[in-house]
Parts: structure tokens; sequence; C-alpha cells
């Protein structure tokens, strides 16, 4: 059987993966826990390596139907393995992107992505000694800086709290455990809410709370904490610490809540001064215009052009568009990178005109 062999290549010798130009092929699919699954990436063309830091998201195009969507997920896989990259997603009952990768994606089949993207992570917000503390699938963002430092340090100084529902839904428990085994200074503590019939379980029950945060890391205000899950949870952990005398500053949370999108503007006349202005689509050969202080993500909507968008907030990137000519106020999140807004790239989503502008759309 002839087995074709990839030609090896030091990262050296290779190019970063760019979202401009090139798909992810996904080469893996992974179960980890009741409707969870990981799915593993490598770029589409030859000769490239993933540059991100752990922790960052990135955000896919999902084929769901005659108009895709877009969704956020945060990178499991560590930058310290740049070769593959991958996310961990939990499908919600009500999920529609997350569900058609578990009933759709197979190894061989490619999605746009865009991205790698965000703030969330140590290299962001270094310390001496880490809390890492989750619930259900925000373990992901965790799992990557754990995964990176194990890697790169492996002595370094981390406590790790994850909460879940039941023992069945720990999302990487085996390699956790495998980790507080082989890292010197990793320190992990579980918590369930519940106990299911003929389940064992010796560690913690019940919810988050203050007294659970002191008992599993006692040091806990000596320490970089960061936090993802539920907002619920991540509301609980952080009137627990400011209850605590927490130095605030050195508390650190992931949250991302797409936004419902804006209904289509219906520009009219303007009896104050100010007059719409004009937004010409390049690609679409369409013009459209854009009422005072909308954005060109809403002008677009009503004019009929697409620009794909996940978080409606300038925080994910999925609206990045090539701006050709005029003048934009942009506010955004850390969407955008500074040497993108020199090419000429805004934010569709947080792009507010200052005069007729053409976009590339």
């Amino acid at each position: 059987m002839n087995i074709a062999i990839t030609q090896y290549r030091h990262v050296d010798e290779m190019r970063p993966w760019s979202d401009r130009e090139h798909l992810l092929e996904c080469v893996a699919v992974t179960p980890e826990a009741a409707d969870v699954m990981t799915f593993t990436f490598r770029p589409s063309k030859p000769g490239l390596w993933f540059r991100y830091l752990p922790g960052q998201f990135v955000t896919l195009e999902i084929p769901v139907g005659p108009e895709p969507v877009m969704r956020t997920y945060t990178l499991s896989s560590s930058p310290s393995r740049p070769y593959t990259v991958a996310v961990t997603v939990k499908a919600q009952k009500e999920s529609i992107g997350t569900r058609w990768m578990f009933d759709n994606l197979r190894p061989g089949m490619a999605l746009k992505a865009f991205g790698p993207l965000g703030d969330f992570s140590y290299a962001k917000h270094p310390g001496k000694k880490y809390l890492f503390v989750s619930a259900g699938s925000g373990v992901t963002p965790m799992m990557s800086m754990t995964r990176d430092l194990s890697d790169r340090a492996p002595d370094s100084d981390i406590t790790f709290l994850n909460c879940a529902r039941s023992p069945d839904d720990i999302i990487f428990r085996w390699e956790l455990e495998a980790k507080a085994r082989d890292m010197p200074n990793f320190q992990l503590g579980f918590i369930i809410e519940q106990l299911g019939r003929g389940q064992l379980w010796s560690g913690l029950k019940g919810r988050i709370d203050k007294a659970k945060i002191a008992l599993l890391a006692p040091d806990f205000l000596e320490r970089t904490v960061f936090c993802c899950g539920p907002a619920p949870f991540m509301a609980t952990v952080r009137e627990a610490l400011e209850g605590a005398g927490f130095d605030m500053e050195q508390y650190h949370e992931e949250a991302f809540q797409p936004v419902k999108a804006e209904p289509l503007v219906v520009v009219a006349d303007y009896t104050d001064g100010e007059q719409a202005t004009k937004v010409t689509f390049a690609m679409s050969g369409r013009d459209g215009l854009c009422a005072p202080g909308h954005t060109v993500l809403q002008a677009a909507r009503a004019a009929g052009v697409r620009i794909g968008a996940a978080c409606e907030s300038g925080l994910c990137g999925t609206c990045k568009v090539m701006k050709l000519s005029g003048e934009v106020e942009m506010d955004h999140n850390g969407g955008i990178l500074d040497d993108e807004i020199d090419e000429g790239y805004i934010l569709a989503c947080c792009s507010r005109p200052k005069s007729d502008i053409e976009i590339e759309a």
C-alpha cells in the first residue's frame, strides 16, 4: 500500500497561515464528552503553520444553508504545536452551526475561518502564578494555555479549577489528570454539581463559591486569575474574589455573546442638517446610503449586500473589509490589528462613515 508522505519542513521554512488566503481542512473529529467534540484542522495549502496566542479564538463560516452562519470558537490547541489547530465545541439544544458541524463536518472537508484574535491569554497578561477557573466548554482557553505552558515552561505554577455538571461531563479530564502527574507545580481541582446513579466521586460537590476556591487554591490572592464559563458562573467567581479582597486588576475573563442583527436601515430625509452618506460596494456593484450614526454593516444589510458578521461588537474580526476610499470612525474591541488598519481594512460592524466611502464588498 502506497502512503503519501508530506515533505518535511522546519517551521522557519514555512509561512504562517493567513485567513485572507486559505481555508482550514478538517483532519480529525474526536468525541470528548456528551455533546462535546474536538475538530482538528490543518491549512488547506501545504507549507503553512499556525501562529497565534494560547487562549485566542477563530470564527468559522459554517454552510448550514443558502446563507452560511458565523460562529466563534476558542482554540483548544496550543501554538507550541503549530501544524494543526483545534476547536472543542459543545452542541446546545438550540445550536445551529455547532450542530451542523456535529452532523456533517468530516475529515477532508474545509471551512473558511477568520482570526485568530483575542486578548484572553497569559501571553497578554503574564503572572508569576496562575489560577485558571472554568465551567463547561469554558475550559477550552484554559486548556490551550495549559498545553502551551506545559511545552514551553513545564515548571509553571498553575492551579486549575474546573466545574462540571457531573463526572462524565468533565472535558479533558484524563489529560488534565496527566498534567497533574507530569507538571511539578500543577494543582488540579474539580467541582461537580450532581452525581448520577452508580457514579463514584470523592471530590467536591455543589456550586463554586469563595470557600471552595480557598480550599482548592489557598494562595489565590497571590495568583493571576483567568476565568471562562457561563455568565452567571463568572459573576459568582468575580463576587467571590472581590469579597475576599482580591486585586481585580489581576482578574481576566472571556465572554463572547453574539448580538442580534440590527434591523434594516431605512434612510429618510433629515431636518437637522445631517445627511446620509453614500456607501459604494465595489464587488457587488451596488450603492447604498448610511444614516447618520449607523454602521457600514447596517448600510450593507439595507442595500442587500452580505458582509459576514458574528459578534457585531468589534471583537471577532469576521466583518473585516477593505476600505477603498473615504473616511470612517471605527470603535473596535481588538478585532483588527494595527497593520491591517494601516493597509486600509475596517470592521464593518463598528465603522461609521464620516464621508462617502467605497468598500470591497
